[in-house]
């Protein structure tokens, strides 16, 4: 694929992922507003959007309409902010900004980045179980799910920041490093994929 046909396919997977989490995240303006506006400002708040992209990507290798995947494209960005959101806790890499702006905790408080997090994750989940234009119908869907528990749980993305957690402070060699990265990062790109 050239360069600008590459920049306008990620320019439009942006845009497509980014109108289908508009629809999906509850409106700021419904109570609990608070948790709301935090779950918006993280999901919202940008991104190259590398992990929804490779939903796509799969949807045009095999000639489907991307806009069927858009649940899935969604559910994955929805567990990817998820984790940035918990992985910017104090309790974990304690960072003050991501994308160049306040982290969740900073903007809205600790307890209520926890409850954002946490409410991402499950909406992804929700998203997957209620897009009836997902193909394959409820038992691809209940396989989506499947896939995105497993890459985001403790034998994916969750492992990964124990194992990054268990690591700190300690000298790791590379294969550690891959391994910890490998759970962090590539189980949810591998669920992008097979999603």
């Amino acid at each position: 694929m050239p360069d600008a046909a590459l920049d306008s396919f990620f320019t439009d997977c942006k845009r497509r992922v980014e109108a289908a989490l508009e629809r999906w995240l509850p409106p700021a303006h419904i109570q609990p507003t608070a948790l709301h506006e935090a779950m918006r400002y993280s999901a919202l708040g940008g991104g190259k959007r590398i992990r929804p992209t490779l939903v796509y990507a799969v949807a045009q290798a095999i000639g489907m309409e991307p806009q069927r995947l858009n649940g899935a494209a969604c559910a994955v960005e929805l567990i990817h902010a998820y984790s940035l959101v918990h992985d910017d806790l104090p309790a974990m890499d304690d960072d003050d900004l991501r994308r160049g702006r306040a982290t969740c905790h900073k903007a809205f408080g600790e307890a209520r980045a926890i409850l954002a997090g946490d409410a991402l994750q499950t909406l992804a989940f929700q998203v997957l179980a209620k897009d009836d234009r997902l193909p394959g119908g409820p038992q691809a869907r209940l396989a989506m799910i499947d896939t995105l528990a497993l890459a985001g749980g403790s034998r994916g993305m969750a492992g990964g920041q124990a194992l990054d957690l268990d690591a700190e402070g300690t000298d790791i060699d590379l294969a550690v490093l891959e391994n910890i990265h490998i759970h962090k990062t590539g189980a949810l790109i591998r669920a992008g994929v097979r999603m």
